[in-house]
């Protein structure tokens, strides 16, 4: 019974962790330890590698596309974005252009009557001033013949 009274689970375990602890501790205080960490690390990244580069091979192979694919054609489709944003300003300041001639014809075609109707008017103003300097010319020698006579 006094076995079972001193058997205590946490003492077990803090036990072992302290032990534990400090034989990973001086192992890793040597340098041979180091030295095959980092020959794992090293295996790690190979097999990483391969296994990305066997991975791109079966996705090609059975056409399925990779993240370098989707990035690919992520960049495409921002380019005809900004391509197509491009043309729609292009649109937009040619439709203003054209808004902008019409009313410019418009003013053409108003400013072109407005002329001819000073014209017209210019032509009836120069019709009346000979009509009366000839009847000035009329009267003034039908003055002096009869001042003569």
């Amino acid at each position: 019974m006094n076995q079972q009274k001193n058997l205590n689970p946490f003492e077990l375990w803090k036990d072992f962790f302290n032990q534990s602890s400090n034989i990973i501790d001086e192992n890793l205080k040597d340098e041979s330890t180091s030295k095959v960490m980092g020959q794992v690390l090293e295996m790690n990244l190979l097999y990483k590698k391969m296994l990305d580069e066997t991975t791109e091979q079966y996705f090609e192979q059975v056409n399925i596309p990779t993240r370098t694919d989707l990035s690919n054609i992520s960049a495409l489709i921002i380019n005809v974005d900004s391509k197509v944003d491009d043309l729609e300003d292009l649109v937009e300041e040619t439709a203003s252009t054209l808004v902008s001639q019409a009313e410019l014809k418009r003013e053409m075609t108003d400013v072109k009557n407005k002329i001819k109707t000073l014209d017209n008017k210019l032509n009836e103003i120069i019709t009346l001033l000979t009509k009366e300097t000839t009847t000035n010319k009329v009267a003034s020698k039908e003055t002096t013949k009869v001042q003569q006579g």
